[in-house]
């Protein structure tokens, strides 16, 4: 599957406004694990790699100095700029293989729903450069497993969630193995021996049928099906709230369903 879907300022606003909130999990998690190998000291610098538009930079800016986002995508970072803007936060196009930073200069190297779409090696390499000496390396994203909660109704919720993703796998490419794998890939690559493989942090929030479907289309493997195919994609979505007010019922569009993914981590710190 091409990047050129992240380049198009459509999606990319898209993305923004419907993509899974930000998880608090996650956060504190990496902030708890770089604060642990750094032994308390000022963190100068984090550097958020295939930041996308921000999302994942914003929260990193209460705890440093500086925090740069980086990515591939021009239309990316000019949301980033637009949305997720702070005092301390910078944005740059910059690809993860090839970070515009000084040896040693970093305490942090993030990358948030991103490093499924790295050079893998290349990438793990270039952080191992920038880190400082106790610097650390996190990088997390979703496991597109999908648990909905809702009364007696949540097995029926359930199964139609991982139909609709099982239908959307079949527009991705080498990065659905890597995330289905959790970065096994990411973690046996880096060459830093201090590391750890966190797996399964559950993340849960509150999503009506409508914020369902404009997540759906937030996801960059139904933008390559709608472009395959544009017609069957309408119909797709069509069909998905057909079949979640026919299992909800009359009172669909009030209801609030508990929808759960699990995240996974791969941190390293650098001696």
């Amino acid at each position: 599957m091409s990047l050129e879907q992240f380049k198009k300022m459509p999606f990319s606003l898209l993305y923004q406004k419907h993509m899974i909130p930000v998880s608090n999990e996650i956060m504190n998690v990496v902030l708890s694990y770089v604060k642990a190998k750094t032994n308390g000291q000022p963190l100068e610098l984090a550097v958020d790699v295939g930041c996308g538009t921000g999302r994942y930079t914003l929260p990193l800016a209460p705890h440093f100095k500086k925090v740069l986002g980086t990515d591939i995508s021009d239309s990316q970072i000019h949301v980033a700029k637009q949305y997720n803007s702070a005092h301390n936060v910078s944005y740059m196009v910059a690809p993860a293989e090839k970070l515009p930073l000084k040896d040693a200069s970093v305490d942090l190297v993030n990358a948030g729903l991103a490093a499924h779409w790295f050079t893998v090696d290349q990438f793990v390499n270039e952080a191992a450069r920038v880190l400082k000496t106790n610097g650390c390396l996190a990088v997390h994203a979703f496991y597109p497993g999908t648990e909905i909660e809702y009364k007696e109704l949540s097995g029926d919720l359930t199964a139609l969630m991982k139909e609709l993703w099982d239908t959307l796998f079949l527009y991705c490419d080498l990065s659905k193995e890597r995330i289905l794998t959790q970065y096994q890939n990411i973690y046996e690559a880096s060459a830093l021996k201090d590391k750890e493989w966190v797996k399964d942090i559950p993340f849960t929030m509150q999503m009506s049928i409508h914020e369902i479907i404009a997540f759906i289309q937030s996801i960059c493997c139904f933008e390559t099906f709608k472009e395959k195919n544009s017609e069957k994609a309408g119909q797709f979505l069509i069909n998905t709230e057909k079949r979640f007010r026919k299992i909800l019922g009359e009172k669909a569009d009030s209801i609030q369903l508990n929808v759960q993914m699990k995240h996974f981590c791969f941190m390293a710190c650098k001696y």
